[in-house]
């Protein structure tokens, strides 16, 4: 009876010690516990942008380098802890500033159609091109060729005698990296009175007989499309003239005016 039990405990205890063996074996080496978190940060659609380097010591997953915003930082911390085998997570991530464009900034687009206060509506969208960087802090926010879209504000077609023709644009996104981004600007309006008169101005601090096309031809700090006075350029055409209308060719130069500041997510290095 006796040796019946001794035979008894030691099969336990020999099963147990296999067990315990065959679990250790198991256990992942810290080479591929890094391995496997690194490779489910870059394919994860929320931190693959993060550029973020994977170690393990002991089990012990630290995470290194800079994340694109707070809620990827979240999330690659939540996919080490969900890897087998792992003691505990160091995340030593950090979160760059996000990059803010001030009121006041010039933005520089041309458009990719032409516009004319005879044919367009108001409330008709249009698109743009941008034409020169802009930086913040000699950081680049949003890059040469970006796409933009606005909005025809209004429209008014010139009559013969009397009544004026009114043209007046304003900008709604930037896209930038597959992601739109409102913009807030303040209008350019150009009025053509009857017989010829006219007016110039931009909406929300601009002079009346201000520039209003051929930005970049024309190159003074806040020209939005060259100097209405003469039409410099030809790019209004005979806007000025008899009855013609306010025409913006297509791709002419506007300046546009930010009236409220854009915040871009961190440019990633």
């Amino acid at each position: 009876m006796r040796a019946s039990l001794k035979t008894a405990i030691a099969s336990l205890l020999l099963g147990a010690m296999l067990s315990f063996i065959a679990g250790c074996s198991k256990h992942p080496s810290d080479a591929t516990i890094a391995q496997d978190v690194q490779s489910k940060v870059a394919a994860d659609p929320e931190t693959k942008d993060s550029t973020v380097s994977v170690t393990a010591k002991g089990g012990k997953v630290t995470l290194k380098g800079t994340a694109r915003s707070a809620a990827a930082q979240q999330k690659m911390e939540q996919l080490a802890r969900q890897e087998p085998g792992i003691s505990g997570v160091d995340n030593q991530t950090v979160v760059p500033p996000p990059i803010v464009v001030p009121a006041g900034t010039s933005l520089i687009v041309t458009v990719d159609q032409a516009l004319s206060s005879k044919t367009s509506q108001s409330g008709q969208t249009f698109l743009a091109t941008v034409a020169q960087p802009v930086t913040v802090d000699g950081e680049l926010a949003i890059p040469k060729g970006a796409s933009v879209t606005g909005t025809v504000l209004r429209a008014k077609e010139k009559g013969k005698i009397k009544g004026e023709g009114e043209l007046a644009l304003g900008l709604d996104s930037v896209t930038l990296h597959g992601k739109n981004y409102t913009l807030h600007t303040e209008s350019l309006d150009s009025t053509v009175k009857g017989k010829g008169k006219r007016t110039a101005v931009t909406t929300g601090g601009g002079a009346a007989g201000g520039a209003l096309i051929g930005g970049l031809a024309g190159g003074g700090k806040g020209a939005g499309i060259g100097a209405l006075v003469g039409a410099a350029g030809g790019l209004l055409g005979g806007a000025f003239t008899g009855n013609k209308q306010i025409e913006i060719p297509a791709e002419s130069a506007l300046t546009f005016t930010l009236s409220d500041s854009l915040t871009l997510p961190p440019r990633m290095k």
